[in-house]
């Protein structure tokens, strides 16, 4: 489903290279669960924006649902992504100005979806996740456990392939992150490829398959 061959990424400074990632090769299957490990500056953030084609590497090749990303024009590209993947961020990226109904919303309006599937899109979410009765809250008014269960919501509006989250527990208490993770671990199992960067062992585990980056290089 997804492979990485010899990508690097580095940064200029003054006229030397500043690596953040060296030589990366990997492999991901659909309907895996991965977790990528690793200290604080090691690259784990980076890898995961090159995954989910908000970042490009200085050099090397990216295979997407067989695709070669690099190879495409950039409007089709993006569009290969935004209709197979879901990002879920740390700090929730909710819209402050919508309500509970109109973030979860968001991702389908610049599909050509009319206003009855995107209503009953948002209904079954709404409902799966236990929140209909937050649909009019705004995110201001919603506990941050309550945020990151919308922002995951909106993540799976657009029936993505594959679910990338970067530290998706970092703001919530151990009771709001587990909740979380048991999330992810169920949809998971009903297909879902969940790709998340953890800093936590614990969440770690829910993977079936833990990768380390030290220095920006893979540690098998």
């Amino acid at each position: 489903m997804i492979q990485l061959k010899e990508i690097f990424k580095w940064y200029n400074v003054g006229g030397a290279r500043a690596f953040v990632l060296k030589d990366i090769n990997l492999t991901i299957e659909q309907g895996e669960f991965v977790s990528i490990m690793g200290p604080s500056g090691s690259g784990k953030s980076t890898l995961l924006h090159i995954l989910g084609n908000l970042d490009d590497p200085s050099e090397g090749k990216y295979y997407f649902m067989g695709e070669d990303v690099y190879a495409m024009k950039n409007r089709k590209r993006a569009e290969l992504f935004q209709s197979r993947i879901g990002f879920v961020f740390q700090s929730y990226h909710l819209i402050d100005e919508l309500t509970v109904y109109e973030n979860i919303e968001t991702p389908l309006i610049y599909k050509s979806i009319s206003s009855g599937e995107r209503r009953a899109i948002v209904g079954d979410l709404l409902d799966k996740f236990g929140i209909v009765g937050k649909k009019d809250l705004f995110p201001s008014q919603l506990s941050g456990g309550q945020q990151q269960i919308v922002g995951i919501a909106r993540a799976l509006a657009g029936a993505p392939k594959v679910i990338f989250a970067d530290e998706p527990t970092g703001n919530l208490n151990s009771r709001q992150g587990e909740e979380v993770m048991e999330l992810f671990k169920g949809l998971n199992e009903d297909g879902v490829t969940i790709i998340q960067v953890t800093h936590s062992e614990k969440n770690a585990e829910y993977g079936d398959r833990i990768i380390s980056l030290l220095d920006g290089q893979l540690k098998q």
